[in-house]
């Protein structure tokens, strides 16, 4: 009987094994390096419902982070500042700004379209609900709030500065003295260190016994 296929197809089932071989290696690697905190996260900007400028508040004005985010210093989570936060200040500052809409219907029973209903802010920085990370840990041992978020002191609107993922985590734990000052300086955006920051960071990381966990509990409880 005559042969119905010519002999290079004899190879055939082992070249498309090659040749997906190599796609699902290609295809592999794109996911590992584009599909990542990095480029999925880092830029992220959404607009919020109150065009808050924190280079207005904590830039020009000076206002401490812990007056909004009142918890940092004692909780896990990073809160949101409620309403009357904000109304503490603009009941009296800039008061009818048509911008300011969101925060009437929430606290003012005098505004035409109060409901009494938190303002909904958009979250910025989420961490996997997988992942255990302490707010109050990191800010009571000398990280500023500049070394995951960014310079948020210049920002009009708030974005994902850092990638925030377990790679990027893990450098800091393992060289934590890239990020440490004192106490005193960890909500002063704006402070540089005097001299050599490794230097200032060994000494305040030996000082303060700081060994930061690099196994897997401690942050996938």
């Amino acid at each position: 009987m005559p042969n119905f296929f010519p002999r290079w197809t004899n190879t055939l089932p082992l070249k498309l094994a090659i040749c997906l071989g190599f796609t699902g290696m290609f295809v592999t690697a794109g996911v590992w390096a584009y599909f990542t905190p990095k480029y999925t996260r880092v830029g992220y900007e959404p607009p919020q419902p109150i065009p808050f400028s924190h280079k207005i508040h904590a830039g020009q004005l000076g206002l401490d982070c812990r007056y909004c985010h009142s918890f940092v210093e004692e909780g896990g989570h990073s809160n949101v500042p409620s309403s009357s936060t904000c109304w503490n200040c603009h009941q009296h500052v800039k008061k009818g700004s048509p911008k300011l809409e969101p925060l009437y219907r929430s606290i003012d029973p005098n505004f035409e379209g109060y409901d009494g209903k938190a303002v909904p802010w958009v979250r910025v920085h989420k961490l996997p609900d997988y992942v255990y990370f302490d707010h109050s840990t990191h800010v009571n041992r000398g990280v500023s709030c500049v070394s995951c978020h960014g310079q948020v002191n210049e920002m009009d609107v708030v974005s994902h500065q850092e990638p925030l993922s377990m790679g990027w985590c893990l450098d800091c734990h393992r060289k934590p003295e890239k990020a440490l000052r004192p106490l005193e300086k960890v909500f002063d955006l704006d402070w540089k260190p005097e001299g050599d920051q490794l230097e200032l960071g060994k000494q305040l990381k030996d000082q303060w016994n700081i060994n930061p966990p690099e196994h897997c509990g401690a942050c996938h409880r």
